[in-house]
């Protein structure tokens, strides 16, 4: 492919040799000298570190939660299913339903509070953005 001198898009420059050795030995320098200095300035240690904290003990037993906090759970059984259902403040948020015989559990699980519940087979199925109720009525 041939240059043309009026447009820039295909012109190509060329830098001169000597000026390219001296340009290539300016980042060979620069390149050796961050390669030298890089570990000794990893390996300083900041003079103000503190020790780690231990793992705060667990909260008493005797801590109560509030009421209608703490879950609600109804046990279920028929013919073919157990169901589980999960109500806090008396409202269903969840329902796990494993089959007789040793089948699968998979859980339903109202996401929004609307009512309509989606099929998972873990109740953790991924990552959600919180959404707490602020005011209802």
């Amino acid at each position: 492919m041939q240059s043309h001198p009026n447009d820039p898009f295909l012109a190509t420059s060329r830098v001169p040799s000597p000026v390219r050795s001296v340009l290539a030995a300016l980042l060979l320098a620069a390149c050796g000298a961050l390669l030298v200095t890089f570990p000794a300035v990893a390996q300083q240690r900041p003079s103000n570190l503190e020790p780690v904290p231990d793992i705060p003990p667990p909260p008493p037993a005797t801590l109560q939660l509030a009421p209608g906090v703490e879950p609600e759970v109804r046990i279920i059984r028929r013919e073919k299913e157990t169901v589980e259902e999960f109500r806090v403040g008396g409202q269903l948020y969840m329902m796990r339903v494993t089959p007789v015989g040793g089948g699968t559990p998979y859980y339903l699980v109202d996401y929004f509070g609307d009512g309509n519940f989606a099929r998972t087979a873990t109740y953790d199925s991924g990552v959600r953005v919180p959404m707490w109720v602020i005011r209802s009525w």
